[in-house]
């Protein structure tokens, strides 16, 4: 094979098939190999990296929920000031593994996009809940998210063995366990992340159709500069949480 057919078939392997390439063409003594072979082997070195990642979260998701069913719960919209609380509970199976897989905050746009979509393709199960400003209220948020995880895994219609949470404990089921940083440490809880900011982020875009002068679509309601003056030009749309607008809004709804 000349140089060039040698190249393209070293970039175009497989992940499994890449690396018995590599090491066939390590010594080819013609410098555009040696190029080709350097660059693809540290691609293959960060994606193997990564992989390794991606199967610890599963393995400390199979440590702490066992072999039954286990559930990842997470949330989204807790800081900001309009829109819901969101909460996703999901059950994911052993294989297929999900690649890539991870705190919705390490990912962009287009990567939770992707994922969520082969989330909802592959999980055996995804529970969703919105508390709606009003509510959030009235109850306050420990028990706003309290009941919204509750809801979240009832929703999924499966009756979990273990439910793991991100964070400290809720007390939202008796199968619970938490754990710091669990969104990026245990692939349900990441799923769950990665679904709830997606599910919610749509909603935020929706809103911004019906309140175009807040701009819920970049901000997607947390208390950006921008959406502050908004408001106090404004006031505070039907979407708006009144209890976490006090120290800005002096003036009545005007919507």
């Amino acid at each position: 094979m000349n140089a060039r057919d040698i190249c393209n078939l070293i970039k175009g392997a497989d992940y499994d098939d890449v690396e018995a390439l590599l090491d066939r063409y390590a010594d080819d003594p013609r410098g555009q190999v040696q190029k080709t072979v350097q660059a693809v082997r540290r691609k293959h070195e960060r994606e193997k990296a990564e992989r390794e990642r991606v199967l610890g979260m599963y393995e400390l998701e199979r440590e702490l929920g066992g072999e039954g069913i286990v559930v990842g719960v997470d949330e989204v919209g807790r800081g900001p000031i309009a829109g819901p609380l969101t909460v996703a509970a999901v059950a994911l199976p052993r294989t297929p593994i999900i690649w890539g897989i991870n705190d919705s905050k390490q990912l962009t746009p287009q990567a939770r996009e992707r994922l969520a979509v082969t989330i909802k393709e592959t999980a055996l199960a995804i529970g969703i809940c919105h508390i709606p400003p009003a509510e959030i209220d009235e109850r306050g948020m420990g028990a706003s998210l309290r009941r919204a995880m509750a809801a979240a895994v009832e929703n999924t219609g499966v009756d979990p063995d273990c439910v793991l949470i991100d964070g400290n404990p809720v007390h939202a089921h008796p199968m619970e366990k938490t754990l710091v940083k669990g969104d990026a440490r245990i692939a349900c809880i990441a799923a769950a992340s990665i679904y709830a900011k997606v599910t919610r982020d749509r909603m935020m875009v929706e809103y911004d159709r019906l309140y175009p002068v807040y701009g819920f679509a970049s901000n997607k309601g947390y208390g950006s500069a921008a959406h502050i003056a908004a408001i106090k030009e404004y006031g505070l749309s039907p979407i708006h949480r009144v209890s976490f607008c006090g120290n800005f809004m002096e003036m009545p709804t005007l919507f």
